[in-house]
Formats: C-alpha cells, sequence, structure tokens
C-alpha cells in the first residue's frame, strides 16, 4: 500500500531536487555543446582552425571531462549559467 503524500511524482524528498533541475541542466549542457560545435565548424570552414587541432581540441575535452577537475569545471560553467540567467533585460 502507498501511504498518503508517500507519490514520488508528486514532491521531492528532503535534500533533493526538483526533477526539472536536471532537465534544464541537461538542455543548457546540450545547447552549450551545440553552441561549440557551430563555433568550431565555422572556424574550420573560415580557415581560422584546421581539422587536426580542432580534434585535438575535441579529444582534449572528452578525455579532460573524465578527470578529478571535471566536475570543478562542471560547477563553475553553472555558476556563469546561472548568473547570466539572473539578469534581466
Amino acid at each position: 500500500m502507498v501511504e498518503a503524500g508517500a507519490c514520488g511524482a508528486c514532491s521531492p524528498r528532503a535534500g533533493e531536487a526538483f526533477p526539472t533541475e536536471g532537465v534544464i541542466r541537461v538542455a543548457i549542457s546540450l545547447s552549450v555543446v551545440v553552441l561549440l560545435l557551430i563555433v568550431l565548424v565555422v572556424m574550420i570552414r573560415g580557415g581560422s582552425i584546421k581539422a587536426g587541432p580542432a580534434v585535438v581540441a575535441a579529444l582534449f575535452g572528452f578525455f579532460l571531462a573524465s578527470t578529478d577537475i571535471a566536475p570543478s569545471i562542471n560547477r563553475f560553467l553553472n555558476s556563469i549559467s546561472e548568473t547570466i540567467s539572473q539578469i534581466s533585460f
């Protein structure tokens, strides 16, 4: 039997974030990845960067994500995105 108010989808438990927070972070991360991909393609096509160094930079980012510094970088970028989202125009 399920107790009254024990619905996991109704409200988060104490200390847990709302489910939409994770969705928003994924959307922001995906948006940043797409934006960086567009910038990279424009730089390659414009001749600012060659394909070889672009692949090396992408691999560097990929392997950097698996190091111990990745959570610190993630927190830093999240704080920047939160600061930007608080700016009202």
